[in-house]
């Protein structure tokens, strides 16, 4: 007998497919509201994983690559949608086509997953925040999540790690603010030696968000009027402030209102799944020369 597939099932599935690889946490977090027992919710993930249904295999898949970390049975499963998921989405008319596609290694997508699902969960939590996801924008805008940009007559692509937005309820208005993400794992340096502007580092990336986002450039290509910040996350504090004062550095007055930094250090380079990571969008980030930054409302 066939493996059905219920509407529990294909919001899992959707999630997977527009944030990317996915602790079973998150999944049941978005889920909370139909199920009293976490075990039977994750006995279901695994009937997803093993039994195949009408689209031509499972439905979930299991990365291999989060077993290969020290106590790995011990953690909490990680899931990414599989092909035969995928198709169960377009049959559904839930697969979005403005997805960007899987790129780079396999926990940076992790990472930067975790990042931007548990702000969507937060989102969903508070009842004057609506999360905006990426493949919305860029449906709307008819493009791709990759920008080329102009630094000292050197032209390079910005390629984004995410995108997303909020709809925030004020005053009886609606008010939007948009969001790219910068998961950073230590692995290209804080600065170029020389040529800046050609070797990736994240001082070229300094200085092309302030081309794309600090003079306003992203909103002819992504359709946009309000305003957008960068949300760069690392994973450790001493890496977190060296980035801080890279930006102090390259912006003027020591100042910079849209580059927004947190350090989560669980993110790590011994992989482990995390928690829910809600704070992202109710504590402060961190700027160069000015006050933190909460995303959850509008000042």
């Amino acid at each position: 007998m066939q493996l059905g597939l219920t509407e529990r099932d294909l919001l899992w599935l959707e999630k997977l497919h527009r944030h990317g690889p996915l602790a079973s946490t998150f999944l049941l977090a978005y889920s909370r509201s139909t199920h009293r027992s976490d075990g039977r919710a994750k006995d279901r993930l695994t009937h997803l994983y093993h039994e195949a249904g009408k689209h031509g295999g499972a439905y979930l898949e299991r990365p291999w690559q989060q077993f290969a970390t020290q106590g790995a049975r011990y953690h909490d499963l990680v899931y990414d949608v599989s092909d035969a998921g995928l198709r169960a989405l377009k049959d559904a008319g839930r697969l979005r086509e403005h997805v960007p596609a899987p790129s780079g290694p396999w926990v940076h997508r992790y990472m930067t997953a975790a990042i931007t699902a548990s702000i969507e969960i937060a989102a969903l939590r508070n009842d004057n925040v609506r999360y905006i996801f990426g493949d919305e924008i860029l449906r709307r805008a008819e493009t791709s999540l990759r920008f080329p940009v102009t630094v000292a007559s050197v032209t390079s692509n910005l390629i984004p790690d995410a995108l997303f937005g909020l709809e925030y309820a004020a005053g009886g208005r609606k008010l939007y603010r948009f969001f790219i993400v910068e998961a950073d794992r230590g692995t290209e340096p804080a600065t170029a030696t020389a040529s800046r502007h050609r070797r990736k580092s994240y001082e070229r990336t300094i200085d092309q968000y302030r081309e794309f986002v600090g003079r306003g450039q992203y909103r002819q290509p992504l359709r946009l009027t309000a305003g957008m910040v960068v949300l760069n996350v690392t994973t450790s504090e001493a890496r977190l402030q060296n980035l801080i004062e890279l930006t102090g550095k390259l912006s003027e007055g020591g100042r910079n209102s849209y580059m927004l930094f947190a350090a989560l250090p669980a993110l790590g380079r011994a992989f482990r799944p995390v928690e829910v990571l809600d704070h992202l969008l109710t504590t402060p980030w961190q700027r160069a020369g000015l006050p933190g930054f909460r995303i959850d409302g509008v000042e």
